[in-house]
């Protein structure tokens, strides 16, 4: 039976990679984003035919969203078995210009948006007694960030917490939570965030292996975890950030 995987946040950057990655590894995907549009055109470059393909549009603020994504989902393909929170709000604003409006809005879109996926997807996964979550950390939610705002490696370092939690609370319903923390990446959305000379010294010094990371490395690894083969790891943060954070 061919596996359903939907991914947040998909019309762009990483988690585009990680839906392309997942339907050519024989995935259906469920492609979402708060930007109808946008997550439409992504998805038909993807599968032109539209075969195995669903674009949808999915707030990560609202927990009905997700409620009514995971209804159309099973309508079309009658089951889902994994989910992609990838929806994420990168900002990189100094620590001390942060704003109460803008500190609430990035958590809101990273933390609590991939709290109510975890939630909604986790019931309805529990009710099947399978089910397979991967949520997107980050780098800056280990070591502190060395480009990103303090509200965006706050909210990745609750996400690496919050994964523990829901793994712990769904291991015996046969379902896996793990995450994945990549450092830079290799994207057009970095070398927007970040100056060309700030990016450049990133690389030359703080990287070890003195390269941006790949997103279609990334998206591989996720698309391992979110497959049937991947039950006995839970709980685990996967770390792929070129030497930066060792454990």
């Amino acid at each position: 039976m061919t596996q359903v995987a939907l991914v947040t946040g998909a019309a762009q950057g990483l988690g585009k990679a990680i839906a392309e990655n997942l339907y050519k590894a024989g995935f259906a995907v469920v492609m979402t984003d708060a930007n109808q549009d946008a997550v439409a055109r992504s998805a038909a470059e993807i599968a032109p035919n539209g075969e195995r393909m669903l674009a949808l549009a999915l707030d990560v603020l609202a927990k009905e969203n997700f409620e009514t994504a995971l209804k159309q989902a099973c309508e079309n393909f009658g089951q889902v078995d994994a989910l992609i929170n990838n929806a994420a709000m990168t900002l990189t604003t100094p620590v001390m210009e942060i704003t109460p409006e803008e500190f609430d809005r990035v958590t809101a879109v990273n933390q609590r948006g991939t709290f109510f996926g975890c939630q909604v997807f986790g019931q309805y996964f529990a009710g099947r007694g399978y089910g397979r979550i991967v949520n997107m950390a980050s780098l800056a939610g280990q070591n502190g960030g060395a480009a990103s705002g303090a509200h965006y490696g706050s909210s990745k370092g609750a996400i690496l917490t919050m994964t523990k939690i829901f793994a712990r609370n769904l291991a015996a319903d046969g379902i896996t939570v793990n995450a994945v923390a990549p450092g830079p990446m290799d994207l057009p959305s970095v070398r927007e965030l970040v100056p060309a000379d700030k990016l450049e010294t990133i690389i030359n010094e703080m990287i070890p292996v003195k390269e941006l990371g790949s997103a279609d490395f990334v998206a591989d690894v996720v698309t391992k975890l979110a497959s049937r083969e991947a039950s006995f790891v839970t709980g685990a943060a996967w770390d792929i950030n070129g030497g930066i954070f060792m454990r």
